[in-house]
């Protein structure tokens, strides 16, 4: 007991000094904050600038990609081209052309869908004769294919539609032929059943006096009214205009076609959308995002595209300009030539 007790009384007893322990004053923390806030804040920015670049990147990468494929996709449709209209002919169709020129323009007025809308052009017009799977009956359930021919057109379009981007777009639109059945009873007449012609189609003609060029020229449409819509091939394409920018960044994005051959195979090559006074006042004319250069003897066409990655990742209209070398990078531009090898049958 006595043991215990010494033993319990020395550790009771209090210290004779109070031990003392240290802490940050105030102004130490003051410090340690500024320090850490002068290390973090360049790291914090180098980060979102790589998340902003690698963002922009990205947005260019899926440009690229859908701007070829969309170069791909038109390049098989011209491979079935049997003419390409060039700027006098897309002048003819769209009915601003004078009479000497296009001798049915005054007769017909508008022949392709909104000629004369501020928000869309026609860029590249052409015939094509396409591939109809099991079309006509031979016996019984047997059946063969058969060809029709076909007018097409690619816009350049550019609204105020929420469906789709800021930017421009590229449309396509089509009318067919039916396929024709003589023993056929449909009310659209000698036609196999579910192929009848689109409406407001008309063949071209190709008899009387006259070039090709001439004939076809003079195509008018039929008196029913289209009702195909443009399908959009594209969106994202660059809708700057050279008036909205400087004369240098308007001078680098100014559309230009191949030098015209001076071999004795002759090559001439026409600009579309045409320069036609009634089409410059059109804000889609103005855009050089989307034209073509056609060949007309060999029936041969060049087109060019420039994207738009900006627009994908951007909501302010003035961020999505083509004003800058500095973005130059992201608005891709792509072209391919293509020659049309489609068949024209005639009797």
């Amino acid at each position: 007991m006595r043991t215990l007790k010494f033993l319990l009384s020395k550790q009771l007893k209090c210290p004779k000094g109070i031990q003392q322990v240290d802490g940050f004053t105030l102004i130490e923390l003051l410090v340690g904050l500024i320090l850490s806030f002068l290390i973090i804040t360049p790291l914090l920015g180098f980060m979102i600038n790589i998340l902003d670049t690698d963002r922009k990147e990205q947005a260019k990468a899926n440009s690229e990609q859908e701007t070829q494929a969309a170069l791909d996709y038109i390049a098989r449709d011209l491979q079935q081209a049997i003419y390409i209209y060039d700027a006098t002919g897309i002048a003819c169709l769209t009915g601003t052309a004078d009479t000497t020129t296009c001798p049915n323009a005054s007769t017909t007025g508008n022949q392709l869908p909104s000629p004369t809308a501020t928000d869309r052009v026609p860029v590249l017009v052409f015939w094509k004769r396409e591939l109809v799977n099991q079309a006509i009956t031979i016996t019984g359930s047997q059946k063969d294919d058969t060809f029709v021919y076909s007018l097409v057109a690619y816009y350049l379009i550019k609204d105020t539609s929420s469906t789709w981007s800021q930017a421009a777009r590229i449309a396509r639109w089509q009318i067919r032929d039916g396929v024709a059945d003589p023993s056929s009873t449909q009310t659209c007449g000698k036609y196999v059943t579910n192929q009848c012609p689109s409406p407001g189609f008309a063949l071209f003609k190709l008899d009387g006096i006259g070039t090709i060029t001439q004939k076809m020229n003079s195509w008018t449409k039929a008196t029913a009214s289209y009702t195909a819509d443009p399908a959009v091939l594209l969106d994202f394409i660059d809708q700057t205009k050279p008036e909205d920018v400087s004369t240098d960044m308007a001078s680098k994005i100014a559309t230009t076609c191949p030098a015209d051959s001076t071999t004795p195979t002759v090559v001439t090559w026409s600009k579309v959308p045409p320069n036609i006074a009634t089409l410059n006042t059109r804000d889609t004319y103005k855009m050089t995002s989307f034209y073509a250069c056609v060949d007309l003897v060999n029936t041969t066409a060049q087109v060019f595209i420039r994207g738009n990655a900006l627009a994908r990742i951007e909501t302010d209209s003035n961020k999505i300009k083509n004003d800058s070398d500095s973005k130059k990078n992201y608005f891709p531009t792509a072209s391919i030539r293509v020659q049309g090898r489609g068949y024209l049958y005639t009797k």
